[in-house]
């Protein structure tokens, strides 16, 4: 008798210590959305990447253009390889209803090694081709959002779009922006349920004026988002996508905005 209690009393321990390792091991994995560097040329983001050791990079069409000749797009792919960054998508990238032009931002993503394309297509029957493409190529696509007056600023509409589609086309959650329609960002990824692919980590102070609400740009942890309730949404669902650092506040020097953004979630990671 006294063998089994020990035996069951290890089996607990074991247990109780594999669910600490296991909460443990969850991290944000954080990136930079290259619109918060869009003042660097190329050369310039590589370099800013390297020294604040930020791995995952979402691309502009400044820093990385799609219709590029393949000799240049080779070239920079080569370039960011070498320096142990990697280019996980792009955007946001423009669509049309024209199939083909689109099948070459798919066939560039291809040849980059990317498994996520981000867009905010201008009509709403853009969806149909793109889906026949997220099918073929086998690439997600994540719809971004930005205030509520814009097509997709909305959750329910974007919802109501995705609930019958491929399950690779997903969303890319604007945190800022969704703050900004007074939206709460924890609220909206649980009940994307799965379909969040992106996150653009972005913080906006929200203040209601006689002409409506004007959000304006903080550092992250300044602004309106909960990023407590956030961050521990994102543990609970075992988000393992990037958290691209992203400001719309057009910055000649990047540093101090990425160094607090890394500095932040250092401090209130979960």
């Amino acid at each position: 008798m006294i063998k089994l209690r020990s035996f069951l009393a290890g089996l607990l321990m074991l247990a109780a210590c594999n669910l600490s390792a296991g909460a443990q091991d969850y991290q944000l994995n954080l990136g930079i959305q290259s619109w918060t560097l869009r003042n660097l040329n190329f050369d310039q983001v590589v370099e800013f990447a390297v020294k604040h050791k930020i791995k995952y990079l979402e691309l502009i069409g400044a820093h990385m253009n799609p219709n590029a000749p393949m000799q240049e797009t080779a070239r920079k792919k080569e370039i960011l390889e070498k320096n142990g960054l990697i280019a996980y998508t792009f955007g946001v990238q423009g669509t049309s209803m024209n199939k083909d032009e689109n099948r070459k931002l798919f066939e560039f993503a291809k040849f980059m090694g990317m498994k996520l394309i981000v867009v905010e297509p201008g009509d709403f029957k853009i969806l149909d081709n793109l889906e026949e493409l997220v099918k073929e190529y086998d690439i997600k696509i994540a719809i971004h959002n930005h205030g509520i007056k814009s097509m997709y600023g909305n959750p329910a509409v974007v919802k109501n779009l995705l609930q019958h589609r491929d399950k690779r086309m997903g969303v890319c959650l604007d945190a800022g922006w969704i703050t900004s329609s007074r939206f709460e960002a924890a609220k909206v990824f649980k009940e994307y349920d799965g379909r969040v692919f992106d996150i653009h980590l972005k913080d906006k102070k929200v203040n209601h004026t006689d002409n409506g609400d004007v959000a304006t740009d903080t550092f992250i942890g300044m602004g309106d988002t909960n990023f407590k309730t956030f961050f521990a949404a994102l543990k609970e669902a075992k988000y393992s996508g990037i958290l691209a650092i992203e400001t719309d506040n057009d910055l000649k020097d990047p540093t101090e905005h990425v160094a607090k953004a890394l500095e932040y979630v250092a401090q209130n990671k979960p």
